[in-house]
């Protein structure tokens, strides 16, 4: 596919093209699009080793803009998609949950885990290495018996199974890490439950991918149960104290003995911007303490392990060295603002309308938004926004563009900036007002049968503190009405340029 970001700044795109191409590989990572996955598979490549990548959306995997991986299309739930992925694979990593799904994962994660063992034994797969979750003698939440179970279901296959479990992973985009942050930069005091005390060895992000590549050349662990933890035992009260000292904040934090971990999952819901579902189902595991028996594990691969505080600041400093993304993918530093204080994950809402008219069409109306032509629907309401902006000493008013349809990576648009696009596909905006946190606009076009267009348009707001989360809740509901009349007002103005029949709006 052709995708321009950051380093394509400056070149026209007057036409919509696209290009395709993969290559074979011989070790598949099984929900590469995930927290783990996006980090192992560069690892892998880094290390010489063939790569297959696969996941439930290709889309989100060429996002990645990974080189010489073969991207492939796959879902543990539909059997049928599993062989073509597993096809001369020798070693594969099985990486999914289903945590997002809420209700039920637990069943739908020992569903995947059986349809995934029986069709590595069919394309005579040699070693299945899966990444479970450190398990308590006294587990009673779903989360951990379900990361249990999995390992359990997998190992009932005939392909040998290595199953390393962790507990809390150091690095960008791990979900109890980002917990963590989000707790510190947006409460100055916390009113916390008592599970804060709950202790666990938490395993930097780099000392757990060493701990996966390596495993898999060691015959000797093939069939066994390796712990892997840090070099620490330590509370998640103590975890957020020494994110604190890393990051220059002193967090006040008031225990109660009143919030159970299920009232808790709602605080943590409202107050981070990691997704719900995960943020519960986590939570759920965090009222034990978690030990990790790793002596076997640091024998088989001696590695020296980061402490706490070095796993923080390595986190910090591989955000700050991916600065160049071709999309917006949760997380990217550069549409953060690169602030290590703006939210990882986003808040995001938005609409989308499906037309007869071609991606084309859509694209060249698309091609007009700004300036003159202002923004197709309720215009004046973003007319109010701007002159708080004004009020507030930002751009305000300043509306105008280069050329009335041509855009170019780096183009200001009003106050907007196109920091990617891909003609005919995607078309990403950064914010530009002044607001407490970083904000994208997304529009992306998926061709339907027939010739037509889905249309799609997302906001993003990677919040700044509290004063960030309140700025989303307050205005999310006018987001979500402008998104809907936006999109249907662009592909009506599509088809009428192009002489098509009416759409329909779907979102």
């Amino acid at each position: 596919m052709s995708v321009e970001g950051a380093a394509g700044a400056g070149r026209l795109y007057p036409r919509c093209m696209s290009v395709t191409g993969s290559a074979q590989a011989a070790t598949l990572v099984f929900g590469a699009s995930g927290y783990v996955g996006t980090n192992l598979v560069p690892e892998l490549l880094a290390r010489g080793r063939r790569v297959r990548a696969a996941a439930r959306n290709r889309r989100v995997l060429e996002a990645r803009g990974w080189r010489d991986v073969e991207l492939v299309e796959a879902d543990a739930l539909r059997p049928e998609t599993l062989d073509a992925a597993l096809a001369d694979v020798d070693t594969a990593y099985y990486l999914v949950h289903s945590m997002a799904a809420g209700r039920d994962f637990g069943r739908l994660d020992l569903d995947a885990a059986a349809n995934f063992a029986a069709a590595a034994a069919r394309a005579g797969v040699r070693q299945i290495i899966y990444l479970g979750g450190l398990v308590p003698a006294q587990a009673d939440s779903e989360h951990l018996v379900s990361r249990m179970q999995t390992g359990e279901t997998l190992r009932a296959g005939s392909v040998p199974v290595t199953e390393i479990r962790a507990g809390i992973i150091v690095g960008p985009g791990s979900a109890a890490y980002e917990v963590m942050r989000d707790l510190v930069y947006h409460l100055p005091m916390m009113v916390t439950p008592r599970w804060v005390q709950s202790k666990s060895s938490p395993i930097a992000l780099q000392n757990l991918l060493d701990y996966l590549i390596r495993i898999a050349d060691l015959p000797q662990a093939r069939g066994k149960v390796l712990d892997a933890g840090g070099p620490e035992y330590m509370s998640y009260e103590a975890m957020m104290r020494q994110f604190g000292e890393v990051v220059g904040r002193r967090p006040r934090i008031l225990r109660v003995p009143v919030l159970t971990p299920t009232l808790s999952s709602y605080w943590v819901g409202l107050i981070t911007t990691v997704p719900a579902r995960i943020a519960r189902a986590l939570i759920g595991g965090l009222k034990h303490d978690i030990p990790a028996f790793d002596a076997e594990l640091r024998m088989l691969v001696p590695q020296r392990l980061l402490t706490f505080k070095e796993a923080v600041t390595a986190a910090l400093e591989a955000e700050r060295a991916r600065t160049v993304a071709a999309r917006w993918t949760e997380g990217a530093f550069m549409f953060r603002g690169h602030r290590h204080d703006h939210a990882y994950y986003a808040k995001r809402a938005g609409g989308s309308a499906t037309t007869s008219a071609s991606p084309e069409a859509v694209w060249r109306v698309l091609s007009t938004m700004g300036g003159d032509t202002g923004y197709f629907y309720m215009d004046w309401l973003w007319r109010v926004r701007e002159f708080l902006d004004w009020l507030a000493g930002g751009a305000g008013f300043s509306r105008g563009r280069r050329h009335p349809t041509q855009m170019r990576v780096g183009d200001v648009i009003d106050y907007w900036t196109i920091m990617a696009l891909e003609p005919c596909r995607r078309l990403t905006l950064h914010f530009g007002m002044r607001a407490p946190g970083t904000g994208i606009l997304e529009f992306e076009l998926e061709p339907t049968a027939g010739g037509g267009t889905r249309l799609t348009e997302t906001a993003y707001w990677h919040p700044a503190g509290i004063w960030g989360l309140l700025y989303w809740y307050v205005l999310v509901p006018f987001h979500l009405f402008i998104f809907k009349g936006m999109t249907r007002a662009i592909v009506r103005r599509a088809e009428r340029d192009a002489g098509a029949p009416g759409g329909r709006r779907t979102a």
